[in-house]
């Protein structure tokens, strides 16, 4: 089993940052790839940005690049989702995820059917 836990979460003024961390515990070994998605009310939830275990390459929506980073430090067993410029509509609940038992090639970190665990979420709210 795998356990995966979200901070950084909170309230923020439009045009603000936030940094999202994800810890990952238990049978982490061979972890393909980490990712974060969000969900909104009322909507689907929705790929964010994900990274491969080796950080060799990285993956971003349309709606969050040039302003969301996501990085990894495979030593602490840790990926964060660096979040500069934010708007309103970015206000959501943000989900980390990670592949584990079984590797995909690049796009199919943009589905959520191919994580493999889940954490709890943690709130984001954007204020105008």
């Amino acid at each position: 089993q795998v356990q995966l836990v979200e901070s950084g979460g909170g309230l923020v003024q439009a045009g603000g940052s936030l940094k999202l961390s994800c810890a990952a515990s238990g049978r982490t070994f061979g972890t393909c790839a980490g990712g974060w998605f969000r969900q909104a009310p009322g909507k689907e939830r929705e790929f964010v940005a994900a990274i491969t275990w080796s950080g060799r390459s990285t993956y971003n929506a349309d709606s969050v690049k040039g302003r969301f980073t996501i990085s990894r430090d495979n030593a602490k067993n840790t990926v964060y989702l660096q979040m500069n410029s934010l708007k309103p509509e970015d206000t959501a609940v943000y989900y980390c995820a990670a592949v584990i038992l079984r590797c995909f090639s690049g796009t199919a970190y943009y589905d959520a059917a191919s994580y493999d665990y889940w954490g709890q979420g943690t709130q984001v709210t954007v204020s105008s």
